[in-house]
């Protein structure tokens, strides 16, 4: 007997123990199960903010500028050296359907690369014209601007061609100069008629220039300037809203279907508690019915002494004088009785 106590109280803690490190295992597990899980969404939840903030950039910042080549052309003369007509250019600024972002205001300047020449010298001041048209030809804006060479005297140009006169031998440096002229300083593009062309016209038949570019600039303010000028302060503002937001949504819709869980599950248990509730009230009745049916049966036994002992109620009441099915059966019995105790 103490054997076999001691063999039963040995087995009990092999079980015991069997059994806490089964649940020690499974709990482990859940717990890993659940760390990755947050991981895992955490990494998600920061790149949905990455690429909502990136989209959104790309989506709201325009293209800071825009460079396009202006291929001036002029008619030449037929009997005398020189140029016969204003050095003039269509330039296209893309063949979509738009290029600029409507509401972004931008800067279109025109630069010049002239040279050092005495008859850019003695030209003086010269007028530059141009206008912006749409696709189908509609004149949007028109602007002119006037430009010159910058001033140098004569000492001064001796100087500077003698102090970089190595550079200029070894063509690293020319004589020239760059003119920035800003044709339109505040323009917004027009949705019902975007700017696709610009027309570029030198009023001036004995100017003399190497190239010209149309450059055309976003002026940035508010979020926008921000976002360009400040742009890793500006993103982590932006991926930390969206974190905050995402988090914040995944919190609410976790709290709501885990309400309407418990919800369903109160309902399913007070269904079940009214249904064993119900099963319970139709047993006793069950019973009940059992019951009535041997107490109809212990009256049945009883009329037919109440008839004995009564018979005065039976000649009186009209209603008890009407023999029944009942009555019936019960004078048979008693008759059958008498017969069984006279024998």
């Amino acid at each position: 007997m103490l054997i076999s106590s001691l063999i039963q109280q040995a087995n009990e803690k092999w079980f015991n123990v069997q059994k806490k490190t089964t649940e020690g295992v499974q709990s482990a597990k859940d717990a890993v199960f659940r760390g990755g899980l947050i991981i895992i969404c955490g990494i998600l939840i920061v790149w949905i903010s990455i690429f909502l903030y990136t989209a959104f950039y790309y989506a709201y910042m325009p293209s800071m500028t825009h460079v396009r080549p202006v291929h001036l052309q002029f008619k030449s003369c037929d009997k005398e050296k020189g140029v016969c007509s204003f050095p003039s250019a269509y330039v296209q600024l893309t063949k979509k359907q738009q290029l600029l972002m409507v509401g972004q205001p931008y800067k279109v300047n025109l630069e010049l690369e002239m040279p050092e020449s005495p008859a850019n010298k003695e030209l003086g001041m010269f007028m530059v014209c141009a206008q912006l048209r749409s696709r189908d030809g509609v004149l949007v804006k028109h602007a002119c601007r006037t430009a010159m060479l910058h001033y140098r005297s004569t000492l001064l140009h001796l100087l500077m061609t003698l102090t970089y006169s190595p550079m200029m031998i070894f063509g690293a440096l020319e004589e020239k100069q760059s003119i920035v002229l800003e044709l339109f300083g505040n323009f917004e593009e027009d949705q019902s008629h975007p700017v696709t062309i610009v027309y570029v016209e030198i009023q001036s038949r004995h100017i003399e220039f190497y190239s010209a570019t149309i450059m055309i600039n976003a002026h940035l303010s508010g979020l926008r300037y921000l976002m360009f000028h400040w742009p890793i302060l500006s993103a982590i503002i932006g991926i930390g809203t969206n974190l905050f937001f995402i988090v914040l949504i995944c919190i609410l819709s976790y709290l709501h279907f885990a309400s309407e869980e418990e919800n369903a599950n109160e309902t399913f248990n007070y269904e079940k508690g009214e249904t064993e509730e119900e099963k319970d009230m139709i047993l006793p009745g069950d019973l009940g019915s059992d019951t009535s049916s041997v107490e109809d049966t212990s009256l049945l036994d009883d009329i037919p002494k109440s008839q004995d002992d009564s018979p005065s109620l039976s000649s009186t009441d009209p209603v008890l004088s009407k023999s029944s099915y009942i009555q019936e059966i019960s004078s048979l019995i008693t008759e059958s009785t008498k017969e069984e105790l006279n024998k």
